[in-house]
């Protein structure tokens, strides 16, 4: 009987396809852990199912399910939460012990709404992951469950790494016009600014949700005595060869996929681990590392700890801003429909 479940949304895209390989190649993760390993498209997941199934005859056995989520729809959130939970609690499954919330959208100069009628990066980055998150805390290991988040640095306007360009005064600080405005897809629109720069600065908006959910969710589990050992981390995995880049322009795509990421980054990544620019496997490994490494190895105590790769590091003064948070969390409650009733947490509302 397997110790625990692994969840990793998004899986068959880079970084989710890495994390999954760097499990069945590893018997301590493999043979230990039960994998869920999420979809949008069950359709498009051939090459991951063809991985998985090539552990079957291996020492080290990998039981796992591929299942649909689709981010983009709050009633695919609902229903695969539904599921989950519902295997946890007959123990067809054992509770999670890592859930790592991997999942991504970017579009450049295009702009797509969601069927609930919000912006898709604010959705599918944040929205759906919130929901996700919350719904699934009653069948988390309650002794030693963690929630890893997948950040990016454009969350900090300041941050040197960004484009020059990306942040100018009228989109700085983020949050200066509420939520409204990145939820329904009225930030950062091409018809304000038609260069790519638009699609990545909702983008970068959409991570900075999601760090600020990274605090006020560790608070609100510290408050409840039956959740307070559940951790909520962050991680920046860098720069890396994407299928997320497919919408960007041609010369984007082919500048950032195939010469900066597929040549250059296993060189920067050889002398520069945590740089700009890495290689899935190394952000699939520091992944696993922030889910299951103690505080020893990883540096520092593991409540809403932030890391760059495999460095601990320090998020945006907006992020951190306890004003933002309650504002987002309220947002949030109302975007998703999210009663109390559906969620063990305590203080959710």
């Amino acid at each position: 009987m397997a110790q625990g479940t692994i969840i990793v949304t998004g899986a068959n895209g880079a970084l989710g396809s890495a994390i999954v390989r760097e499990i069945i190649d590893s018997p301590s993760y493999s043979s230990v852990y039960y994998g869920l390993y999420t979809v949008r498209d069950l359709s498009s997941a051939s090459s991951l199912r063809a991985g998985l199934q090539q552990t079957s005859g291996a020492d080290h056995q990998h039981h796992s399910d591929v299942i649909q989520l689709d981010l983009s729809k709050l009633a695919s959130v609902r229903a695969a939460a539904a599921s989950i939970n519902s295997r946890v609690r007959s123990r067809s499954i054992p509770p999670i012990r890592a859930l790592i919330l991997n999942a991504g959208f970017q579009e450049s100069i295009t702009q797509m709404m969601t069927e609930d009628g919000f912006d898709m990066s604010f959705q599918v980055n944040y929205l759906g992951h919130f929901l996700l998150s919350l719904l699934l805390l009653e069948s988390m290991d309650k002794h030693e469950g963690r929630i890893l988040c997948i950040g990016s640095w454009t969350h900090d306007p300041d941050d040197t790494r960004n484009f020059p360009a990306l942040y100018p005064e009228q989109y700085r600080p983020i949050l200066r016009d509420g939520v409204e405005p990145l939820a329904h897809g009225t930030w950062s629109t091409p018809a304000q600014d038609p260069s790519p720069l638009s699609g990545i600065r909702r983008y970068g908006a959409s991570k900075l949700c999601v760090i600020i959910m990274i605090y006020e969710l560790q608070r609100r589990l510290d408050c409840d005595p039956a959740l307070s050992n559940i951790n909520i981390l962050g991680l920046d995995p860098g720069g890396m060869p994407s299928g997320i880049m497919r919408r960007a322009s041609f010369l984007q795509g082919f500048i950032i996929n195939k010469v900066a990421g597929t040549l250059l980054a296993p060189i920067m990544t050889w002398f520069w681990p945590n740089g700009i620019l890495r290689t899935p496997a190394k952000s699939a490994h520091d992944a696993l590392e922030a889910v299951f490494g103690d505080e020893e190895t990883l540096g520092s105590p593991l409540k809403a700890l932030y890391l760059d790769g495999s460095e601990v590091s320090m998020t945006s003064e907006e992020a951190r801003d306890s004003r933002n948070a309650a504002m987002l969390w309220r947002a949030s409650l109302a975007y998703a429909g999210l009663g109390q009733s559906e969620t063990c947490l305590a203080d959710s509302q």
